[in-house]
């Protein structure tokens, strides 16, 4: 087919597609000299727990891998470098009548196309307050809860997503709306999310890393075509947050069972070519590698000394 064919048919470019993550994150690692692939979290069915009353009935709470802001920890500020000593590493819950300052410093957001200055595109609570306030769902759990971003699948698994069940189910948590961050903030929350339908509550990501998400099987997912960061919405845009959570709300209640995902009509721009970069050894010289990797290894024994002072 000619171009001139296309442009007449107006297809659209073959790389406005969602970004290949996993790959895109093995091929990194493997460029700055970490060649044992990373296992990703992978299951071909989900369990699935249908909603028990309507949502406007219903409890339901949010849970983030965001990190309460520490001021002894370094830059955590907009457009901060990657910090491994705002980390968490243990289950934490939030008064939503009193949240904390939470940030994102500590994780591998789309740090060249989004700068971190809206919490509320990672912290749905604003939003979900205004759907609380027309009676959209009955309320917001008391509190909210943090779920540590962990590499370890059998640390996610056996001891943070039966805390956070634990916790859910101390607020009478009906349905839960998870919100992650990352590559592996996708996967913690994909495996927190099975937990949760596997005893009996209904839950939905909403997130914007798609491969990572179905590969680990989720019951339900809202794809947020958006750069790592913005899970819940626009930066600076209410009615895209508004949108964004009122869909996650249609989709924890119309699923018609496991597996369901379904894809945000709101795009981030126009312009697809944002997808091109992030983690995308292509356009990173061997002097843009090498550095990474220096800094990559000196985040790595930082998160080591914390985690092991944590333990």
């Amino acid at each position: 087919m000619t171009d001139a064919l296309e442009r007449a048919i107006e297809f659209a470019s073959d790389t406005d597609v969602p970004i290949p993550y996993m790959q895109r994150t093995r091929d990194y690692y493997a460029a700055i000299g970490y060649t044992t692939p990373y296992r990703w979290a992978h299951y071909t069915d989900a369990p699935f727990t249908p909603l028990t009353k309507p949502l406007a009935q219903s409890r339901v709470a949010i849970i983030t891998t965001a990190s309460p802001f520490d001021a002894t920890k370094g830059d955590q500020g907009p457009g901060a470098a990657y910090n491994s000593a705002a980390k968490f590493y243990q289950v934490y819950s939030g008064s939503i009548d009193n949240p904390p300052d939470l940030r994102i410093s500590h994780i591998a957001y789309d740090r060249t196309h989004t700068t971190a200055t809206d919490s509320n595109t990672w912290f749905p609570l604003p939003a979900l307050k205004r759907l609380a306030a027309k009676g959209r769902i009955g309320s917001i759990a008391p509190h909210f809860f943090g779920a540590p971003t962990n590499r370890s699948h059998r640390v996610t698994i056996d001891t943070d997503a039966p805390e956070i069940l634990t916790r859910c189910r101390a607020d009478g948590v009906d349905a839960a709306i998870l919100v992650p961050n990352c590559p592996v903030c996708h996967q913690t929350v994909s495996l927190v999310a099975r937990h949760l339908e596997a005893n009996g509550i209904a839950t939905v990501v909403s997130g914007c890393a798609k491969d990572i998400v179905e590969h680990a099987a989720l019951p339900r997912f809202l794809f947020n075509d958006f750069p790592l960061g913005n899970s819940a919405g626009k930066p600076h845009d209410v009615a895209s947050q508004d949108f964004t959570i009122e869909l996650a709300l249609r989709v924890l209640e119309s699923a018609p069972g496991p597996r369901t995902t379904v894809q945000s009509p709101l795009r981030w721009s126009e312009d697809a070519s944002w997808k091109r970069d992030y983690n995308n050894i292509e356009q990173m010289s061997p002097e843009e590698l090498a550095r990474r990797r220096r800094d990559f290894d000196a985040q790595k024994a930082i998160a080591t000394n914390i985690r092991n002072s944590a333990a």
